[in-house]
């Protein structure tokens, strides 16, 4: 496995890749099971697999977070040569914003609502260093798991409007046996915590079955913010109902859907969101 930290290390092996396809798994370090699963979709369909690890500075709202964000580089280098990645490119911030840099790219509608509401400017950041990423290693696809699903969505508007020649493939988030959805930031819940998290998924899950029932948008809903709160999460910052594709608020039943939800449990800020069955 190539383990690289500069643009031009990245570009040139690209170029040395000439005819081979490349599959890019983006991620901010710190791999759990939910992270490998892309690697091994990667894998599964390209010739060489390249995994960035990068905690973005610029996607981070509060400096405090940004500082205790979880890392183990070593860790996440022995995980991808275990799990046969070819390249993993690990760039100093400086690397991927120079001094001076001031530009930014921001996907409009689709960034608004949710995450956007909740964390202004997050998506601006996310946007900016995965097309920056598309650029350096001029992958053919790339792989985001459904986990932030609007997150991939800003991608795939990004994409289809900037005419990037990459296909990006969404993939099924990976669970514990709970239902608790994997994510690096699991890492700050307190065991206490840790037994009370799963009741995200378990709400959202109801709520989305309520509504593939016919049952009321509004009060599957309401019902389930009421059971996140319940199990002693502190603040809910939403809990909705969007078309799976837009994200503009579900119009009716007969409409791809999602349930998206985002609440606060001690340290970790959980997301998690369900399709609705049709």
């Amino acid at each position: 496995m190539y383990e690289l930290t500069t643009v031009d290390e990245v570009r040139r092996r690209r170029r040395a890749d000439e005819g081979a396809t490349w599959g890019l798994v983006p991620t901010m370090g710190f791999l759990h099971d939910g992270h490998l699963a892309l690697v091994e979709r990667a894998r599964r369909e390209n010739d060489r697999v390249a995994v960035s690890l990068f905690v973005n500075p610029t996607q981070f709202g509060q400096p405090e977070d940004l500082e205790r964000y979880p890392r183990d580089p070593e860790r996440d280098l022995a995980l991808l040569r275990e799990a046969g990645a070819d390249v993993a490119f690990s760039p100093a911030p400086e690397e991927i914003y120079p001094s001076g840099f001031q530009t930014y790219v921001n996907v409009e509608e689709v960034s608004l609502p949710l995450e956007g509401a909740s964390r202004p400017g997050h998506f601006r950041g996310v946007a900016t260093v995965v097309a920056k990423l598309f650029l350096q290693c001029m992958p053919d696809f790339a792989m985001f798991g459904e986990k932030d699903y609007q997150q991939l969505a800003v991608i795939r508007r990004m994409v289809a409007d900037l005419n990037i020649p990459v296909d990006i493939i969404g993939v099924a988030t990976v669970r514990e046996a709970d239902g608790l959805a994997m994510s690096s930031r699991n890492a700050y819940l307190m065991p206490e915590e840790r037994s009370k998290a799963p009741a995200l998924f378990k709400a959202i899950s109801g709520a989305a079955d309520a509504i593939s029932k016919g049952g009321d948008v509004a009060a599957a809903v309401a019902a389930a913010r009421e059971k996140i709160r319940d199990a002693g999460f502190g603040k809910v910052d939403y809990v909705e109902a969007r078309h799976a594709e837009t994200l503009a608020p579900l119009g009716s039943h007969d409409e791809p859907g999602r349930i998206l939800a985002a609440a606060q449990l001690g340290r970790a800020r959980l997301i998690d969101n369900v399709a609705i069955p049709r």
